[in-house]
């Protein structure tokens, strides 16, 4: 069984940062893509910022020169930076990954981690 787990969510003032980590877990063949999605409330999920295996990244236009996705592929974790946060980043931030299992090639979800910016 799969698992991506994220952690690092919090209350930051304005101008403030964070580290989100999401490490995956189970009984993985290979990861590909992985990314960072966030929802707040009343709007649709969207995409913040995704990366490749191979070290390809896209990001959303509202948080390009603030935020940072990476990952280190030994430990099957991907992270997100977030510089200069700003009230209009509060959501909740999921991880995704797709990724080869026994059961196939699927897209896999965390749990979700709450981002509060207020001051």
């Amino acid at each position: 069984q799969v698992q991506l787990v994220e952690s690092g969510g919090g209350l930051v003032q304005p101008g403030g940062s964070l580290r989100l980590s999401c490490a995956a877990s189970g009984s993985i063949f290979s990861i590909y893509a992985m990314g960072w999605y966030r929802q707040a409330p009343g709007k649709q999920r969207e995409l913040v910022a995704g990366i490749t295996s191979g070290g390809s990244t896209n990001y959303a236009d509202s948080v390009k020169g603030r935020f940072t996705i990476s990952r280190d592929n030994a430990k099957n974790t991907v992270y997100l930076q977030m510089n200069s946060l700003k009230p209009e980043d509060t959501a909740v931030y999921y991880c995704s990954a797709l990724l080869k299992s026994p059961s196939g090639l699927n897209d896999y979800w965390g749990q979700g981690t709450q981002v509060t910016v207020s001051s």
